[in-house]
């Protein structure tokens, strides 16, 4: 079974909102000099659509989707910060409101990476090319812009070292793809925001707008499909019975193991009458 492709299956129905709702943003193109809140709605509801995603996929208060729900507030606060900005032409302050949404945003994502494995080395690397975007846009900063932008870089570039620490390309991890999913967007987030910064304060980008939100809304797409390596019901089809195996079945016909339990988001010690097993995967 090839399983990155029977999530897929599983997933994509749920991103049929997302993808609908950023066609409509593009059809539309509401004037960015002219802000409303349905302009602002018009924006948001791709993010807020894979919040429904995210929802969808499945949510509780437990251990297991302590993950879920971090990428879900950082999709909340990203939508926040959408808001914000549609209303940056207006006055300067709402710029530095979606600055601070979206720091937000960012520390719940770098907190659901975690810090295991460190791999210093990969993030001294960034760090250094963090300072050199900094650089770049330092001489277009003044007052708190200059703090402001200064910690928001390093949360990026933060946000991208987590993603590609827990990324092993060589793994035989089954849910190695997640994980290139949250790293590309983060990377994708990456050149969103230096898109931005460049245009706003050092020299004017052409079709800044377009490159910046479709890098972004491609970034969250990326960052959101991240918890597809949690527990699905749609794809643990392969689980037949949980409880003493059929004494009439052949070792040929059944397979049983601890990574198996382990992968399904399940424990050997919750099955004390019975081990949990499954059709031999061919």
């Amino acid at each position: 079974m090839n399983r990155p492709v029977t999530v897929l299956k599983s997933v994509g129905p749920k991103l049929v909102p997302f993808f609908k709702t950023t066609c409509i943003y593009y059809i539309l193109w509401l004037d960015a000099d002219k802000p409303t809140l349905f302009s602002a709605l018009i924006k948001c509801l791709p993010v807020l659509s894979l919040c429904v995603f995210v929802l969808l996929h499945g949510m509780s208060l437990t251990d297991m989707h302590t993950y879920a729900r971090r990428i879900l507030g950082g999709l909340v606060f990203s939508a926040l910060g959408d808001a914000f900005l549609i209303w940056q032409h207006i006055d300067g302050i709402y710029f530095i409101y979606g600055m601070v949404m979206f720091a937000i945003a960012h520390v719940l994502y770098i907190v659901s990476f975690g810090f295991s494995p460190l791999r210093l080395p990969v993030g001294a690397a960034l760090f250094g090319v963090a300072v050199g975007m900094y650089a770049v846009l330092y001489p277009g900063l003044h007052g708190v812009y200059s703090v402001l932008v200064g910690v928001y870089v390093l949360l990026l570039w933060l946000m991208l070292w987590r993603g590609m620490a827990r990324l092993q390309v060589f793994s035989t991890d089954l849910w190695t793809w997640t994980k290139l999913c949250a790293c590309v967007g983060a990377l994708l987030f990456i050149i969103s925001d230096t898109l931005l910064g460049v245009n706003k304060f050092r020299i004017p980008i052409p079709y800044n707008r377009a490159l910046i939100m479709t890098t972004y809304y491609a970034a969250q797409l990326g960052i959101a499909l991240s918890v597809a390596d949690l527990k699905d019901p749609a794809t643990t089809d392969d689980i037949t019975t949980c409880g003493a195996p059929d004494m009439g079945a052949s070792p040929n016909d059944v397979h049983c193991s601890k990574d198996m339990l382990e992968l399904k988001g399940m424990s050997a010690h919750s099955f004390s009458n019975g081990i949990c097993c499954s059709k031999k995967m061919h």
